[in-house]
């Protein structure tokens, strides 16, 4: 598995442990599967999904293979008819989640004082053009 981790993260371009963090978790769609892993607990690929509407079963597929290899999940198969697969976090999933939560407290704050803040203060015009 760790060969799986050396062979996709360019390991000669990184220069410090920030860039090996963001080569790891990096992406549009890996922190929001550590989220809702680490906020909800274990859970099947459709349930992923359903959280998730805009990935596709494609790139959900990657993303929940590269963060496997990455040691952050760990996908248990059931010997059942039909075929049953959860995922969970890691203990080094599980370390990463304090993190996840202090940015989402950071987006939370930043969106009220900045974006929202803003978007409220528009005037609304009835000038469709």
């Amino acid at each position: 598995m760790a060969a799986d981790i050396k062979e996709r993260i360019d390991l000669q371009a990184i220069n410090c442990e920030k860039e090996l963090t963001l080569a790891v978790i990096g992406g549009k769609w890996k922190l929001i599967i550590l989220w809702h892993l680490g906020l909800e607990g274990t859970k099947r690929f459709g349930e992923l999904k359903k959280q998730i509407p805009n990935i596709t079963q494609k790139m959900l597929t990657n993303q929940l293979r590269e963060l496997e290899e990455d040691r952050l999940i760990v996908r248990k198969v059931y010997a059942v008819v039909p075929p049953k697969v959860e995922y969970s976090l890691t203990a080094h999933g599980e370390s990463l989640f304090p993190v996840l939560r202090m940015m989402y407290d950071w987006g939370k704050a930043y969106g009220e004082e900045v974006i929202w803040k803003d978007k409220a203060a528009e005037p609304v015009t009835s000038d469709s053009r």
